[in-house]
């Protein structure tokens, strides 16, 4: 899951705070011999493209307005951490076919935006010692204790990406799921990324805003008419613009269970007692599962 998901650190599916405001950002592409990004002297080329631009201008619209945020009566971003446990038997997806290419025979592997780590933990048979970077100390305990259970060598990093990529170091291959919707400022975010990794980086992401799917809620509820949500598109557009031409693959996966209206309600800064309301609307909405998996060489 990425910067719990939201931050970029670790990585909640579905939670859209902003990481950072959009700025002029520079980068280069990575050298796989060269030390962390951030021990780096400073990028020549800046990197201010028309399509980091759509991106920034579309996450930064995804945040909850701060005149409803001051109206919720419970923080909407609360979650339940051990929702987020990696399965005990790894799912066969392409995000994992993609990263067993990359680790062959073995290797290493860092996680940004671990969560629970079911990315690193599905490359676990293959891997000699996973690190899970992740902004939120609760899912790092969860990924720890795991790894700890599983007989995983490991290492946790607290804190965002990728003002935490000099102290997560590098890896043979980079793994980050869940976690490009939830960053405003993708171009240094990308470039950290591809910075770490010795082989390679493995993106795994909705094609779409994990939460516009509840875009019609906002406006019924609130009279809010969002954005029109980034998408994969609007991801790769960037990593073009970084001179990456990455492997795209699309794919479905198994539908999860009905949101819980309780959940939603709560997302959308609601009341409790209008959960009957949310659980009506609920019933004539569409939740994708429509993923993408992002791959590219370093």
């Amino acid at each position: 899951m990425g910067q719990s998901g939201d931050e970029a650190g670790a990585a909640v599916e579905g939670d859209p705070r902003p990481q950072a405001q959009l700025s002029v950002v520079t980068g280069r592409t990575a050298d796989p011999d060269s030390p962390a990004p951030s021990s780096r002297p400073a990028a020549t080329v800046t990197i201010v493209g028309e399509a980091a631009t759509r991106w920034a201008r579309l996450q930064a619209g995804r945040d909850i307005p701060p005149e409803i945020r001051a109206k919720a009566a419970a923080d909407p971003w609360a979650f339940d951490p051990d929702a987020f446990r990696a399965p005990a038997v790894p799912v066969d997806t392409p995000s994992r076919a993609a990263g067993l290419a990359l680790l062959g025979a073995g290797g290493t592997v860092l996680d940004v935006g671990c969560g629970g780590g079911d990315a690193a933990f599905a490359l676990a048979e293959r891997a000699t010692h996973v690190t899970g970077v992740d902004a939120r100390q609760e899912m790092l305990d969860l990924f720890a204790a795991d790894a700890a259970a599983r007989g995983v060598p490991h290492r946790a990093v607290l804190g965002a990406w990728p003002g935490s990529a000099a102290e997560a170091g590098r890896a043979d291959v980079v793994v980050c799921h869940h976690v490009l919707h939830n960053v405003v400022d993708l171009p240094p975010f990308l470039t950290a990324l591809t910075a770490a990794a010795r082989r390679g980086v493995v993106v795994e992401m909705l094609r779409q805003h994990p939460m516009a799917w509840l875009d019609p809620l906002w406006e019924r509820f609130h009279g809010l008419v969002r954005l029109p949500p980034a998408t994969d598109e609007d991801a790769i557009a960037v990593l073009r613009e970084l001179g990456i031409e990455p492997e795209v693959r699309r794919w479905e996966r198994v539908p999860r269970p009905s949101a819980d209206p309780v959940w939603v309600t709560r997302r959308l800064c609601l009341p409790a007692d209008r959960t009957s309301e949310v659980a009506a609307a609920l019933a004539g909405l569409h939740r994708p599962n429509d993923l993408t998996t992002i791959t590219w060489t370093t």
